[in-house]
């Protein structure tokens, strides 16, 4: 059941973070009006950089039960659950609730919880 919980956290994760990084090209930076062009270059790039960052949490939360290290396990385990429970909760905070990603991240920190 950990295990399960363990991928489960991590296929979330990296679902979450696919979406991330469409909506932002799509949604956000489509409207947006940068300048200079260099400026929003950087902008999307920093966009972007966490979109990579929560696809390499969700690969080793999945990758954890082969891992064979409890001590990695629990590391990993607590770093998503950190990482992802503050930004679920900012973001819940900052939409008053009305963005559907601090659920996403927030199933992701309890299934890691789970997991760990």
């Amino acid at each position: 059941m950990r295990d399960l919980a363990m991928q489960a956290a991590g296929g979330l994760a990296i679902v979450t973070a696919a979406i991330h990084g469409v909506l932002g090209e799509t949604k956000v930076f489509a409207r947006a009006r940068i300048e200079p062009a260099r400026t929003r270059l950087l902008l999307r790039l920093i966009w972007q950089c966490g979109t990579v960052a929560w696809i390499g949490f969700g690969v080793l939360l999945a990758a954890t039960p082969y891992m064979g290290s409890e001590a990695a396990r629990l590391w990993i385990g607590g770093a998503a659950i950190a990482t992802y429970s503050v930004a679920g909760i900012g973001n819940a905070w900052v939409t008053r609730g009305r963005h559907v990603g601090w659920m996403a991240m927030m199933a992701v920190s309890v299934l890691a919880l789970v997991g760990a």
